[in-house]
C-alpha cells in the first residue's frame, strides 16, 4: 500500500497489575471503538505489570485471537510509571492513548479525542468533572495534594487530571528522551509544552476488581511526586540560571 493511502495508526496503552476481572470488558469495550472507526487501524497494547493472577494468560489469549492486541510482560511489579514508560518504548501508533484497565475512563471518548488531534492538537486530556466511587477523604486529599504541588513549582501542574490522555507521536518522542527513575509522568505532560486540549468528563466507579491503591502506597506515591518535582524544578533553575 503507497504511504500516502497508509491509515494512520492509533496505540492504545493500557498498563495492568492484577486486572483479570475487568480485562474482558474493557477488551469489549475497545472492540466496538475499533470497530466503529474504520478512518484508523488500532493496537492494544497491554503492559503486564507483574501481575500474580490470570491477567498475562488472559491478555495472551486475547493475543490470538486478535492481533491489534499486543503485550509487554515486565519480570516483577515496578508501578504504574515505569510500566508506562515501557509501553512508550514499545508502541507503534501515530498517536497514543493511555488509559486504565479498571473501565474508570471511558473508551467511549477516544473519538473526541481523536477528533481534537485531527484538528492540531498534541495532547488532549481529559479532565475530571466529578470522581464516582470516591470516598469524600479521597476526593478532599486528591484536591489538597494537587493543589499543594502546584505551589512548589512554576511548571504548570494539570488539576484532576490523570493519565487518561491522547498524546501524538513527538510528545512521545520528547517523554522517551526524558529517563529518570522517579518519574511523575503528569508532571512532565506538562514540561514538554506542545499544543494541549482539555476534555471534562465524570469518572465512573472501577468496573470489576479491586483498587491496587491504599492510603500508605497514596502517601508514598505522593512523597515520590513531591520529590520529582522538588528536584526537577531546581535542576531546571540551575541550568536556567544564566538565561
Amino acid at each position: 500500500m503507497d504511504t500516502v493511502d497508509r491509515k494512520k495508526l492509533v496505540t492504545i496503552l493500557v498498563p495492568a497489575y492484577n486486572e483479570h476481572e475487568v480485562i474482558p470488558l474493557l477488551y469489549d469495550r475497545l472492540v466496538t471503538l475499533m470497530d466503529e472507526q474504520t478512518k484508523y487501524d488500532f493496537e492494544v497494547l497491554f503492559v503486564n505489570d507483574g501481575s500474580k493472577d490470570d491477567t498475562l494468560d488472559l491478555i495472551k489469549f486475547l493475543r490470538k485471537k486478535d492481533s491489534r492486541i499486543n503485550y509487554v510482560n515486565l519480570s516483577r511489579n515496578y508501578g504504574k510509571e515505569i510500566a508506562m514508560c515501557a509501553g512508550f518504548d514499545y508502541l507503534k501508533g501515530d498517536c497514543l492513548v493511555i488509559i486504565d484497565a479498571d473501565l474508570q475512563d471511558p473508551p467511549e471518548l477516544i473519538p473526541e479525542m481523536l477528533k481534537y488531534w485531527e484538528e492540531g492538537y498534541d495532547d488532549v486530556y481529559a479532565r475530571r468533572k466529578s470522581r464516582k466511587g470516591e470516598s469524600p477523604l479521597k476526593k478532599l486529599t486528591s484536591w489538597g495534594f494537587y493543589r499543594t504541588l502546584q505551589s512548589m513549582t512554576n511548571i504548570e501542574i494539570q488539576k484532576d487530571t490523570g493519565d487518561f490522555r491522547l498524546l501524538d507521536r513527538r510528545c512521545v518522542e520528547a517523554i522517551k528522551s526524558l529517563r529518570e527513575s522517579q518519574r511523575y509522568t503528569k508532571g512532565l505532560y506538562s514540561w514538554i509544552g506542545y499544543n494541549k486540549k482539555e476534555i471534562l468528563y465524570d469518572r465512573d466507579p472501577r468496573a470489576a476488581g479491586k483498587t491496587k491503591w491504599n492510603y500508605r502506597r497514596l502517601l508514598n506515591l505522593s512523597i515520590d511526586r513531591y520529590n520529582f518535582i522538588y528536584y526537577f524544578s531546581a535542576s531546571l533553575g540551575s541550568y536556567c540560571s544564566d538565561c
